[in-house]
């Protein structure tokens, strides 16, 4: 980030979606932000969580329209997640710059 105002203004937005979060999904959104896209085994791996609550983190991530699941080619049966373009996330929000 270059610090600049356009940067720092979709980060505030995120800040809002997540605020209400649990803190396991904050700690996961955290791990993402600076991991990039991690399967769920890493993020476990990272963050310390049990399986189940990482589940339960991604999932209250996804319904807040953070997060990006993609398809892992190299094992079909997990998924790689990340954290949505953050200016994306900006558009849908409607704050202009």
């Amino acid at each position: 980030m270059s610090g600049s105002k356009k940067d720092s203004v979709p980060i505030a937005n995120i800040d809002i979606r997540i605020e209400n979060l649990p803190p396991s999904a904050k700690l996961v959104f955290k791990i993402l932000e600076k991991g990039g896209l991690l399967t769920q085994k890493d993020i476990t791996r990272e963050s310390y969580l049990p399986p189940r609550t990482v589940r339960y983190a991604l999932d209250r991530l996804k319904k807040k329209d953070i997060l990006e699941e993609r398809f892992y080619f190299k094992d079909a049966r997990q998924s790689l997640y990340g954290i949505k373009n953050i200016q994306g996330i900006a558009k849908e929000v409607d704050l202009h710059v």
